[in-house]
């Protein structure tokens, strides 16, 4: 399997807690946040990684060296920030699979990868949505899928007392994506999921594994004594 990591985010909530890193960047109990995305992505069975970065770039170099010694990995960087459809189209033209894996660089949900991809492709899927199942949350929207799991719509934000939301974990068949009339800067989900779910073969994939975003400080807190 083959994965794009998006890693350039300014991460401006987070000023407070980590000032002059990435948001990806953020140190939990020491560690670099996105060390334990790699390390989870490694264990469940991807062997290439494209790494789509902007904000201090530079800051990942070694890391990465140093997490992926044989050098499995392709880095592509933003010149200006692309959003995250720009981002993962920039990463999409350098994939050397037809079906490939998207991720957030903030956020860790533990996905079984290779059912997500498995059924992926057992329902030919422009685009499968990894969801988490959650309880009382206003944070997210939420994502509406029917009988077979196809998408049926896409909840703005606003208090639910159960629903599934989306877990910023894709996988992707990458020539229908790159086929569709999208700018160069775009956010995946509105100019993408949104704009294409109706006449898209988009599919949501519940999952019920670990799942944290450190975006906000009260999370990047809590991910120092969940992910200890």
């Amino acid at each position: 399997m083959e994965a794009i990591i998006l890693a350039g985010g300014l991460g401006t909530r987070l000023r407070s807690a980590v000032p002059d890193l990435p948001k990806c960047m953020a140190p939990i109990n020491g560690v670099p946040f996105i060390s334990y995305l790699i390390d989870n992505l490694i264990n469940e069975g991807v062997t290439k990684f494209i790494f789509s970065l902007g904000y201090k770039s530079e800051a990942f170099i070694s890391l990465i060296e140093e997490k992926l010694p044989m050098k499995n990995f392709t880095v592509v960087i933003e010149d200006e920030p692309l959003g995250t459809g720009g981002a993962i189209k920039l990463a999409c033209k350098k994939a050397k699979e037809e079906n490939v894996i998207a991720l957030n660089g903030d956020s860790l949900f533990k996905v079984n990868l290779k059912e997500l991809m498995q059924f992926h492709l057992e329902k030919k899927s422009n685009c499968t949505l990894a969801l988490k199942p959650m309880q009382d949350f206003e944070r997210y929207g939420s994502v509406e899928i029917d009988a077979v799991q196809k998408i049926i719509s896409f909840k703005e934000k606003q208090f639910i007392t159960k629903g599934c939301i989306n877990g910023g974990v894709y996988a992707i068949e990458v020539d229908s994506f790159l086929q569709k009339s999208l700018e160069d800067k775009f956010s995946m989900e509105q100019n993408y999921l949104e704009k294409y779910s109706g006449e898209g073969n988009f599919y949501g994939f519940i999952q019920e594994g670990y799942f944290i975003d450190i975006g906000i400080p009260e999370d990047f807190v809590r991910a120092q004594i969940e992910l200890l």
